[in-house]
């Protein structure tokens, strides 16, 4: 397999450090995430979610009833709609679908429960526009498709319409970190270290919380009834078994589950779509999910 666009993007993760301090560290987010600019022809729109900062985006051509509500990744801590809009947008072109990027609050100005709030919040919000549920895709990245799963598990647990299908990009599952592949994978990850991610739980969750609980480590929680999803991870991510043994899990709960391991790729590869084929080639492969179970 030539590797050599793959390489390029980790050489642009490589050009700086990683940065100490939380702003510093979401700045730098923002800029590699939004180092290629969305297509000329997306068409964006902020709106405010009862006081969650969103962002609606379309392409022509796409079914404006049909939506994937998108939750950021960064660790809970980081990331943004700027940081995310390359992607998500080229993900409801994919799907023929209109998105809506959720702002979550973020850690450690805002801890647990702040973003799985912000979550149960902005499905209410599209909900309350007339969307019905089974025209809605819930998908993130990283802490966002970790977000993705608790909301379902929630809207599972209070009676509520599920939506039809989730779209998890390299989740993080699992937050006391016990994945083999944290070690067995850690020289290969340009991005994610168990350190790093220790920090993180740190910061998300107060203190005392045990990091076993489902709302933050669907790892750990009971799966049944959750609408079909399509795990996509990369072989070269500390965080693959945090997919796979989910993937075993919701499986063995008679969950339908598609789990995609795409060789060489990093942790959420499909950010940088626009110069990287397998990102625009997950997005293709998550889109035609998508479009199966809205339809």
């Amino acid at each position: 397999m030539d590797t050599r666009e793959i390489d390029a993007i980790r050489e642009l993760l490589g050009s700086k450090p990683r940065p100490v301090g939380w702003q510093e560290r979401r700045q730098r987010l923002d800029e590699v995430g939004s180092v290629w600019p969305v297509a000329s022809d997306v068409t964006l729109q902020a709106v405010d979610l009862d006081g969650v900062p969103s962002e609606w985006s379309i392409v022509p051509g796409s079914d404006p009833a049909c939506v994937l509500l998108f939750f950021h990744g960064g660790g809970y801590c980081s990331g943004s709609i700027v940081s995310h809009r390359r992607m998500v947008t080229e993900a409801g072109r994919a799907g023929a679908v209109r998105t809506l990027a959720v702002g979550v609050r973020l850690a450690p100005e805002h801890p647990f429960p702040a973003a799985y709030d912000d979550a149960l919040t902005a499905w209410r919000w599209l909900r309350k526009q007339g969307i019905a549920a089974g025209h809605i895709v819930v998908g993130g990245d990283s802490a966002g498709g970790g977000l993705s799963i608790a909301l379902a598990m929630r809207l599972r647990d209070t009676g509520e319409a599920l939506p039809a299908c989730l779209w998890l990009s390299s989740p993080w599952t699992d937050l006391t970190m016990s994945g083999a592949t944290m070690i067995t994978k850690d020289a290969v990850d340009p991005l994610i270290h168990k350190g790093y991610l220790e920090e993180l739980a740190g910061a998300y969750l107060p203190a005392g919380s045990d990091r076993k609980d489902p709302r933050v480590s669907p790892l750990f929680a009971n799966l049944r009834r959750l609408p079909p999803m399509l795990i996509q991870v990369g072989s070269a991510e500390t965080l693959l078994d945090d997919s796979t043994r989910f993937a075993a899990a919701a499986g063995a709960a008679d969950v339908p589950v598609t789990l995609e391991i795409w060789p060489h790729m990093i942790h959420a590869w499909s950010l940088w779509n626009a110069k990287l084929a397998a990102g625009r080639e997950a997005l293709a492969r998550a889109g035609a999910f998508m479009r199966r179970h809205v339809s």
